[in-house]
């Protein structure tokens, strides 16, 4: 019989960051994933050569000193990985209607720039944009305050939050800002959270803003990069890590979680269990309605998840600097109007209109020069969708694939609308184009109705009422985007924090110990700060693609000769 310290469900940022706090202070730990590849969103794939990281698409809060590069530190992953900073002067290029208007990283910067295009609104952006930063800084404050006293102090500690604290983004927005597309521009990272300004909580949107005021940066190797650095560390600690490995249900006795059974009937048992699947997973298929009080059913029934998405994975052969593009997000959203967008969003018919009222688009091969084969760039290209929307376009699939292959090629044209749009020529360049849908999403990812986020982020779901780590079941945990925060630094610190609880420490205690870890950060957009062996992987990469694609020209050739 196999006995555990520690079964977590799930290998995703958050699975795997408890994994590795709990391996390293000596428990006996198993990780199980469903999919062939650990990492949930943050694995990567490749397709014919082509590498794509469906949720991995850029990362804050990285330079010395930041919260990520600590939490990468104090997990002592740091030296196993590299990223690349995105373009400094426009980590984020907004394309509202005709304007394109950059997003510098650095706050000054960004106040600078906008001040310049807004001249009208310069002294209220500087004010929204203090705002946002004090609002941050204040919510951070929340889990530090643990005492008495600390309690009784906060309203005054945290006066902006108190004041702001209850208001959408778009209400506080509109009382400091009124030209539509400053705006727009400063509500375009709710792409990121996936809710309208009118839903979406203000503070929620100041941290997200926060952690990407010093710009955006990419793992070397896309997600795929992060996952390997991670799994690396807790087979290190003599962590045990399973893939396709189907987990049926949660063992419950006693009202305890005392381990799981697998779907092929084999039952594991440990002290504990960590789930990192989402909290309808969890408790509705994995533990089981009769097992869970009437309060957390009722509230599960409440939940509600964030969109779900469509994305193009696509390979061009075509010289997209030459083109104007560079390490930076393209968002391209058909005006400054987020809200409408969103709104359309709801009843829309996927298949009908030429293209998508918005589209992200993220060029992995300009964000990690070592994946660029010197003639091919890929692509993902990523547009939300509510569920339901998708569940009528996918109900044809049991009985006609004809009809399924149809429509997808018909949203693979739409996108390839909004790409050609950005990138004028990529049409007649593709050498791939494929789709993922909620469907892909539900399949790999095992999230319900093919979630990107978790939980939505608005006021009621988030913080006191977010769900917590620590379940009502004994000895069972929760962890990833629905608990502390999403993302891939916020599922990641959420990990952090329900092996701190399992320890019965700080989190801050888990990540002190920094071992000689140093994280190495090079520009996307200078080649000059690249060291020999960045250079020399990139030289080895274009040599092969070149000898691979020579021997097919010289097949090719000679079968014209006969």
């Amino acid at each position: 019989m196999e006995i555990y310290d520690t079964i977590i469900i799930g290998s995703g940022a958050g699975g795997l960051a408890a994994a590795i706090c709990l391996a390293k202070a000596g428990q006996k730990v198993l990780v199980l994933e469903q999919h062939y590849v650990p990492g949930g969103w943050c694995h990567s794939f490749h397709l014919n050569g082509q590498r794509f990281s469906p949720g991995v698409h850029y990362i804050g809060l990285l330079d010395e000193g930041q919260s990520t590069n600590n939490l990468y530190k104090g997990l002592g992953i740091a030296n196993d990985l590299v990223f690349f900073r995105m373009n400094k002067n426009a980590y984020e290029h907004c394309h509202l209607g005709e304007h394109i208007i950059d997003m510098p990283s650095g706050l000054d910067n960004l106040y600078q720039t906008l001040a310049i295009q807004f001249p009208k609104e310069k002294k209220n952006l500087k004010k929204y944009l203090d705002l946002v930063k004090k609002v941050s800084d204040e919510v951070q404050l929340i889990p530090k305050m643990k005492t008495f006293w600390d309690h009784v102090t906060i309203p005054f500690r945290t006066k902006h939050m108190g004041k702001y604290g209850l208001f959408s983004l778009k209400k506080v927005i509109d009382w400091h800002i009124k030209d539509p597309l400053l705006k727009g521009v400063l509500n375009i990272q709710c792409g990121d959270h996936g809710l309208p300004p009118s839903r979406a909580s203000f503070p929620v949107h100041c941290v997200l803003m926060y952690h990407y005021f010093q710009g955006g940066f990419y793992p070397m190797g896309g997600g795929a990069g992060i996952v390997k650095g991670m799994t690396n560390a807790f087979k290190r600690h003599g962590g045990e890590l399973r893939v396709s490995q189907h987990v049926k249900q949660i063992l419950i006795e006693n009202k305890s979680a005392v381990g799981v059974e697998l779907t092929d009937g084999r039952k594991i048992f440990s002290k504990r269990v960590i789930s990192n699947a989402d909290p309808t997973n969890t408790y509705l298929n994995l533990v089981g309605k009769e097992n869970i009080s009437e309060k957390l059913f009722k509230k599960l029934s409440k939940t509600k998840y964030s969109v779900t998405s469509l994305i193009l994975f696509l390979t061009l052969d075509m010289d997209v600097k030459k083109a104007g593009l560079d390490s930076g997000n393209i968002w391209s959203f058909r005006d400054a109007d987020i809200d409408t967008m969103y709104d359309e969003l709801k009843g829309r018919n996927l298949l009908e209109g030429d293209d998508f009222p918005a589209v992200f688009i993220s060029c992995t091969t300009l964000k990690d020069p070592i994946s660029f084969n010197g003639r091919y760039h890929s692509f993902e290209a990523v547009t939300f969708i509510e569920y339901d929307s998708f569940k009528e376009f996918d109900l044809v699939n049991n009985d006609d694939t004809g009809e399924y292959e149809n429509r997808k090629k018909i949203i693979i044209n739409k996108f390839l609308n909004n790409v050609e749009k950005v990138i004028p020529g990529a049409k007649n360049c593709i050498i791939q184009a494929e789709l993922g849908t909620p469907k892909t999403n539900k399949y790999y990812i095992k999230t319900t109705n093919g979630n990107v986020y978790g939980t939505e982020k608005t006021f009621n779901q988030v913080g006191p009422f977010s769900f917590k780590n620590k379940s009502e079941i004994a000895n069972l945990y929760l962890c990833g985007a629905s608990t502390l925060s999403h993302g891939v630094g916020g599922a990641a610190h959420s990990g952090v924090e329900t092996a701190a609880q399992i320890l019965n420490l700080k989190s801050d205690e888990l990540l002190k110990d920094h071992e000689n870890q140093e994280l190495r950060i090079y520009d996307a957009e200078d080649a000059l700060t690249w060291p020999p062996w960045i250079h020399q992987k990139i030289d080895d990469r274009k040599r092969r693609f070149k000898e691979i694609n020579l021997t097919q020209d010289e097949i090719i050739s000679s079968h014209h000769h006969h």
